[in-house]
This record gives C-alpha cells, structure tokens and sequence, in this order.
C-alpha cells in the first residue's frame, strides 16, 4: 500500500486528470449556440467554465509530481470519487449563474439536481430558460447517471481505476478489463440514447424535446424543457416510449449486456427487472383501483396516470403526467405512501437509478427464504443463498449481508432525519417525507416544497440529500475518516 503522501498525489493527479477532461463536456452546449443564433452570447458562461476547470486540472496534476498515476485502490478512489463530484457540480453551477442570474446556493442546487441525476429544480419557468441551459440540465443528467467518475475512468485513467471503479458504487464488472467495462456502459449508453431520440420525435414529440427528453429518461434524471413535464405533451405514444426508456435506465448495465451478449437464460435469472415489473404492476393496481371516484374518472385514465407515476418513483426519473403539488393528490394517503415507498426502493443495481436498489431488496428475500427453508431441512444440511447479477451468478456472503444492512440502515436513519428537518420549516409530515426521499433517492417528483423561494436551510438540506444519496452515504463516510485521520495524524506528529 502506498504511503500517505504518495496516495495523495494520486488523487491530485486523478482528479486533475478528469478536471482537463471535464472542458470538453463544458463546451458540448456551445454547438447549439449554431441552431439557436440569439444563444450566442450566452457561450462565454462555458467558456469561463472551462476555464476554470481546465486551470484547476493543471494545478491538481502539478502539485501530484506524477507522470503516470500507479493503480487506484479504494481507498484513494473514494476520496476521488468525492472531490471529483464536488468539483463538476461547482465547476457545472457556474453558467446557472452567469446565464439565469440564480444565486450561488440555487445554482448549486441545480448543478447537484443534475449530475446526481434528481431533477427537482429551481426554474419555476423553465420554458423560457436559456437553450443552452437547457441542454447542459439534460448533459449533466446524462453524463452524472452512468458515473461521471466512471466515464472519466474509462477515458482517462483506464485499466488502473479499479478503487475508482468499486467507489463509484459499480458492483458488476461486466468485463474482465476495467476500461473495457467502461466503454461497453457508455457505447450502450449512448446507443440507447439515440433510439430514445428517434422513438420520441416518431412519437409525436419536437426534435429539440425528444433529445432532451431521451437523455434525462434514460438517465433516469426527470430534468424537462416543459413546466408540466411529459403531462404537457398529453401524449400516450410519448408516454409509453418515455416509461421504456425510464425502465431501462432504471435496469442494471449487466442485464442490458447479457441482452447484447444474446445471452437469455442469465436474462430471464436476473431478477432485478421480474421484481421492478412486478412491483410497478401491483403498486399501480393498488393506486388505480384506491383512486377510482376520487382522482380518477374511470379505470384507463386512472391506470395510466397510475402507470407512469410508478414507473418513475421506482425508476427515479421524476417526469410526471400529475400536478402532485394538487391538494387531490396530496390528499390521497396510498398513493403518496406508495410512490414515496418506491423512491426509496430505487432501480437496479449498477442502473443510473438511484435508492436503495432492488439488487439488495431481491437478495434479502433471498435470504429470507432461504432462512425459512433452512430451519426446516435437517440440522446438517449446508446450503447457499446463489443469485444472477448480470451474466454471473453469485453467492451471498456474510459481507454482501454486512454492506445491505449499513446501506438500509444509513438510507432509512437519513431519510427519518431530513423529513424531519423539513417539517421544522412549516412543511406538513406527508410533504416532508416525500420531498426529502424524492431528493435522497435522485427522483425528482415534487409536492411544491421545492422552488427558488424555499427557505436556505431547507435548500442545503435536500442540495445535501440529493449529494449523499447518489454516493450512498460509504463513500462519503470513507472518503471524510480518511481525510479527518490523515489530518489528525498530521497535527499530532507536528506536535511531536
């Protein structure tokens, strides 16, 4: 293990390294400046952004003495993973400022919204939002909900971003080479984007729209270029298309591989993706059939309101068809109860979905079971709890147990702490517990608690939420016991 001074310049020459890359993402807005010609003025916020980051890469990368960074363990890749997503997310707030004039603390709410792939916003008016404002919230979306660290890795750091790859909370390593894994993600990433796009615009939605709109779903991120998000279209073939792409995001990069690969039997094992359609199907049911005679009409309308609002809390996109700011809908205990249970649940695993992930809902019913079928075979039997992630079927050890019970524990403890810290600024309970998981769980949907008027400290509360969540609170934890023992460790052999 390399000493502590040595580990630190290999997190000053890795977080250099993505911060000179990070420019050209900062700059990809600029081409839209050539679509939309009264924009151009609007380009130097990028250009200063670029700037900034490109300057700050050459400092971090000379201050490292490196020329080449050795292989990144865990431990410095959670430290990395933390001062590069606190980088981008100050670096990516800068045109909020300079282009919609938001104050430091919106704009980095927005910035933190994007990249972790949230959707809840400060723009109370977002169709006359700056265009190039709006395809950076998409971009942010896009690049934050794959992995900004792991897309970074995979095209700057490679094979050697191991820690990097395992801080970035990417449990399936769907091939043998880490930069391999991290191009197949992004080929298949952006593969599934384009088809978005296309099937959108067929759908009946505008080209500008259906681009946007293609890459927020997929990142499962629910950023809009419509105040009334895809409700405004009022639209079921785009509905339909947007609820596919949602689901996608939402699932595992290993399923989508194994999909590729043509291998269908580890397909049709996996049963992450049989758990969130079943769960979306019994939790619209539920919904439907409760709503009837109170929000909904008849049995259709209520069902395919009931259908996108399920599929989105689950797959923590955030798009809606529902104004669920209306009293009738906050009103309606199951509903709410339901949707805010699904955003805690989450999607897959190694998705772009945020939330406790169905990966670590599936294996423990697994072990349930397999706890209940235990105690009835006779007392010397041995036998392992197996379960298919991706094309690999793994067995459940004490330390997959171990990490779940943290991860639950930290999800369900924050979640009890943040709702309660809303409702200290007036907001009722139902409210405050569905706006904090929508933020904690990077969903997006809102009862109207988020706006550019909110009070500060409720602001920071969900800006933090939305931060802690997508990290899933260990690489936080990891990366700040580091940093604070490494400090202390230094003052005290100061004093020596």
């Amino acid at each position: 293990m390399p000493k502590k001074s040595e580990q630190y310049q290999i997190i000053f020459f890795n977080v250099g390294n993505v911060l000179l890359f990070y420019p050209i993402i900062l700059l990809i807005p600029t081409i839209f400046a050539f679509f939309f010609p009264f924009e151009w003025m609007h380009i130097l916020a990028f250009i200063i952004s670029s700037a900034v980051s490109l300057g700050l890469g050459i400092f971090l990368k000379k201050i490292s003495k490196l020329e080449s960074s050795p292989t990144v363990t865990v431990r410095e890749g959670a430290v990395i993973v933390l001062f590069t997503w606190l980088s981008v997310v100050l670096i990516g707030s800068i045109p909020f400022v300079l282009i919609e004039h938001l104050t430091f603390s919106q704009a980095v709410f927005e910035a933190t919204s994007g990249f972790t792939t949230t959707g809840l916003t400060m723009f109370q008016d977002v169709e006359h939002a700056s265009k190039l404002i709006l395809v950076w919230r998409s971009l942010m979306q896009f690049i934050g909900g794959a992995g900004f660290a792991l897309i970074m890795m995979g095209s700057v750091i490679g094979p050697k971003g191991f820690g990097m790859y395992h801080a970035e909370g990417r449990v399936d390593n769907i091939a043998p080479n880490i930069k391999r894994s991290a191009r197949i993600i992004s080929l298949i990433y952006v593969v599934y984007a384009v088809i978005g796009v296309i099937s959108l615009n067929i759908a009946g939605m505008p080209l500008f729209d259906a681009f946007n709109h293609s890459l927020t779903a997929l990142a499962t991120g629910g950023f809009s270029v419509k105040n009334a998000s895809i409700g405004q279209y009022n639209n079921l073939n785009i509905e339909i298309v947007t609820m596919i792409l949602m689901f996608m995001g939402g699932t595992g990069f290993g399923v989508h591989y194994a999909l590729w690969r043509g291998n269908f039997k580890a397909l049709v094992r996996n049963g992450e993706p049989w758990l969130m359609i079943s769960t979306i199907f019994i939790t619209t049911l539920i919904i439907t059939l409760n709503g009837l005679g109170k929000i909904f009409t008849n049995f259709s309308e209520g069902f395919r309101q009931a259908i996108f609002q399920t599929t989105s809390a689950l797959t923590g996109t955030g798009f809606s068809t529902v104004d669920l700011s209306n009293p009738l809908w906050i009103n309606f205990g199951v509903a709410m109860f339901i949707l805010t249970s699904l955003m805690l649940a989450g999607g897959g695993m190694d998705s772009t979905a945020g939330g406790l992930k169905q990966y670590r809902i599936w294996v423990t019913i697994k072990v349930v079971l397999h706890s209940i079928k235990e105690f009835l075979l006779p007392s010397r039997s041995v036998t392992k709890v197996a379960v298919w992630k991706g094309q690999n079927r793994n067995f459940v050890s004490y330390e997959d147990i171990k990490e779940i019970l943290i991860v639950f524990s930290m999800y369900f403890s924050t979640f009890f702490v943040g709702s309660i810290i809303l409702s200290l600024y007036g907001y009722s309970l139902t409210e405050s517990m569905f706006e904090f998981s929508s933020a904690m769980n990077g969903v997006g949907l809102s009862v109207g608690i988020t706006s550019s008027t909110m009070p500060l400290g409720a602001m920071w509360t969900l800006t933090i939420a939305m931060f802690a969540g997508r990290l899933e609170f260990l690489v936080i934890i990891y990366a700040l016991s580091k940093l604070f023992i490494d400090l202390y460790d230094k003052i005290k052999k100061s004093k020596l």
